[in-house]
């Protein structure tokens, strides 16, 4: 939501020897370089399993990342098919909770299939380099897959049902998730720019592009801007500068008096157009006041949508599924904090509160949580408890865990500790936890 959004918050080959002299170092080498599986290799989180995929043939680096990410594609599609195949023929004896989980990894693989026909179009229609926008984008897909491998991974451990789908699908997404490691690495090694750490991180000079006082700054037509204006019951704000707007290419309305053009979000969505190009704008969703009970599902083909309700405690999107009935954490509520007030609750004897518990499993994903401008406060029954509890900013769900705060009012709720950690040691050495 556009609007500030109250978040409760509950803890939850072999190899060929060669003369030294024939090749640079690959620490110093260039990615057009030639090097050997065996070099390459280093640059991967598992340089056995990499030397077991590519390749026994020197070549460069933008070779070796074709061919992984070619072999990936093919991988994506056998798994497709394996889930498929898995689900009609084990359907009638597998529990709630493990067909659940396996049309999510049927849902993420095909994802998956789609990230990685994508990014093999971009870099075998390329000798070499890729503009930053290019190669930030193969990069976010290719860290995507890992994210999605490791959510059916999750989903798939926690059924009834694990025991019996352990070898005939858990152990061929394992192998995947390592196919895709590596050609996240290879990528990044050949493709993404190596950009200079600054000693400090300083705002930008310019201002935050679409928000001002946490309000949106919209551009639209005069027919769109007048039915925002009359739902929303409130004028858009003006700006000279176009660089700071977000431009909406329709509107529509939700609401349940039947007074908009829908009565449910679902059908909204259903009419927003597919495949839009962000150059063209926002579809944007208004949804009016009231309690909506239904399950929002956004498909993969609508693209560039905007959702905004009337305010806090206005617009309510509401739900009661839970894992005791058989669903998984795979499409529960997920959003972006920004412009948010982030509410702690109380919670249950002998227990504390996390605000996060981020899961990066690759050292090359460029995933993470971001906090920003957000107000941290107690919610009410914390604030009014007899009993203390400490409350901390995250800790490390994953061995890679990344979680940044930035530009935040933190209440005295934050234990000085700032964070906490996961189990014993685990991840200290390989987070990333920052506040600016």
């Amino acid at each position: 939501m556009a609007s500030k959004l109250i978040c409760s918050i509950l803890m939850i080959c072999h190899l060929v020897l060669l003369p030294l002299f024939i090749y640079p170092s690959f620490a110093d080498s260039l990615p057009s370089d030639p090097v050997s599986p065996g070099s390459v290799c280093k640059s991967t989180p598992d340089p056995s399993y990499c030397r077991s995929v590519l390749p026994n043939q020197t070549t460069n680096v933008y070779n070796y990342g074709r061919f992984s990410v070619r072999k990936s594609l093919s991988q994506s599609r056998k798994f497709v098919n394996l889930v498929e195949k898995y689900l009609r023929k084990y359907r009638q004896s597998l529990s709630v909770s493990a067909i659940r989980a396996l049309e999510d990894c049927r849902f993420l693989a095909d994802l998956n299939m789609d990230f990685l026909l994508s990014s093999f179009k971009t870099v075998n229609a390329t000798s070499s380099t890729l503009s930053n926008v290019e190669a930030d984008d193969v990069q976010t897909f290719l860290s995507a897959i890992l994210t999605n491998q490791q959510t059916c991974l999750d989903g798939l451990q926690s059924t009834s049902s694990a025991w019996s789908i352990r070898n005939g699908i858990s152990v061929p997404l394992t192998n995947d998730t390592k196919l895709y490691s590596v050609s996240l690495a290879l990528f990044t090694k050949g493709w993404v720019p190596k950009r200079k750490k600054k000693a400090t991180w300083q705002p930008s000079s310019s201002k935050q592009l679409g928000f001002k006082h946490g309000r949106l700054l919209m551009r639209m037509s005069s027919r769109a801007r007048s039915i925002y204006e009359t739902v929303s019951r409130r004028k858009l704000l003006q700006t000279n500068n176009t660089d700071e707007e977000v431009l909406v290419s329709d509107i529509v309305t939700v609401s349940q008096d039947g007074s908009g053009n829908f009565t449910t979000i679902n059908d909204a969505i259903s009419a927003a157009p597919n495949n839009t190009n962000g150059a063209n704008g926002y579809f944007v969703i208004y949804i009016t006041a009231g309690v909506y009970q239904e399950y929002v599902s956004i498909a993969k083909n609508k693209k560039y949508l905007m959702v905004i309700g009337d305010g806090i405690n206005q617009t309510i999107i509401t739900g009661n599924r839970s894992v005791v009935d058989g669903w998984t954490t795979f499409n529960s509520a997920t959003f972006v904090l920004q412009n948010c007030n982030i509410y702690p609750r109380q919670p249950m004897s002998g227990q504390f509160n996390a605000i996060t518990a981020q899961g990066r499993t690759d050292p090359n994903q460029n995933t993470g949580i971001s906090i920003h401008d957000c107000n941290i406060m107690p919610a009410d029954d914390l604030a009014s408890s007899n009993t203390t509890f400490k409350t901390y900013l995250g800790r490390p769900w994953k061995e890679y865990s990344r979680t940044v705060y930035m530009q935040n009012f933190m209440g005295s709720l934050i234990d000085p500790a700032g964070w906490r950690e996961w189990n014993g040691d685990f991840a200290l050495s390989t987070l990333y936890y920052a506040e600016y």
